[in-house]
Parts: C-alpha cells; structure tokens; sequence
C-alpha cells in the first residue's frame, strides 16, 4: 500500500523509470534450479499400436458411471434444458405474463373515473360516497360511555 502511495505522488517522468526497473528486475533469476529444464518425448496416438487405450483420468458427473460420452451428453442437455429453459425462457415469461390480479385495469379505470369527473365539475371524491339519508347513527345516551378516539 505504501508503494501505490509513493507511486501515486511520483512526476511522470520517475513513474516510467520506476516501471522501466520493475519490469527488469522481473527476469532476474534468484536460483540455479529455474534455469534447468528436462524434455522427455511422450508417445502420440501414432506410437501406439494394438488399438489399447489408457483409462482415461474421467470423474463422472454422476449421470452415468460406466459410459464417459453418455455421462457427458447427459449433464449437457440437464443444464441446457434447466438454465436455457427454465431460468431464461421462464424469467421471460413471468416478466411478460398478462397481470392476473388486475392491478393495471383498476389503476387505469380511476384515472378515467378521474378524468370523468372533473370534466363533469365533480370532486375527484364525494365527500357524501353513501347518502347521509341512509345512515343511521346511535343516540347519545348509547355512546356517553365509550371512549371515541379521532
């Protein structure tokens, strides 16, 4: 951390320098050991005679144990089938499904009841939604008792 400060209050000039010696010092060897390489000739598929194949180093997927090609094709097509499927095709569909609870049909029927009323004059709400008429309230001496909380 102390380096990328350092760097960061560095002129241009010192900052190309400083990365010019960094990566110099890069190839610079520190052991014997890394300067010595072994080659050894591996037999091809030509060299090999008889028609005798080494097993494999196959770990199986755990669709089929004996077959590597059918083990192999199997967990292919299982994750083709559930993320191109199911993750994909189904987020589409749940995103551009038609609205079942019909939460845009009443949002565009207020606004046209809305609309409706105030070219007509009318309140956007009725202060008398139910007639007062129809409305029967209690006596006085019913409620004295009960606390009303407003």
């Amino acid at each position: 951390m102390a380096a990328l400060m350092n760097l960061r209050q560095m002129s241009v000039l010192q900052r190309s320098v400083w990365n010019h010696f960094s990566r110099v010092s890069r190839n610079i060897a520190t052991s014997k050991k890394n300067s010595e390489a072994a080659a050894t000739s591996a037999p091809t598929a030509s060299h090999q005679s008889c028609g005798d194949e080494e097993p494999k180093n196959w770990v199986s997927y755990g669709f089929d144990y004996k077959n590597e090609s059918d083990d192999v094709n199997a967990h292919h097509a299982s994750f083709f089938f559930s993320v191109t499927l199911c993750l994909v095709f189904g987020s589409f569909m749940w995103a551009y499904a038609p609205d079942v609870h019909m939460r845009d049909w009443a949002q565009r029927e207020a606004f046209l009841e809305l609309r409706r009323r105030e070219n007509n004059g009318y309140p956007p709400i009725s202060p008398n939604y139910i007639d007062p008429k129809t409305i029967q309230l209690p006596d006085e001496e019913d409620i004295c008792d009960v606390e009303i909380i407003i």
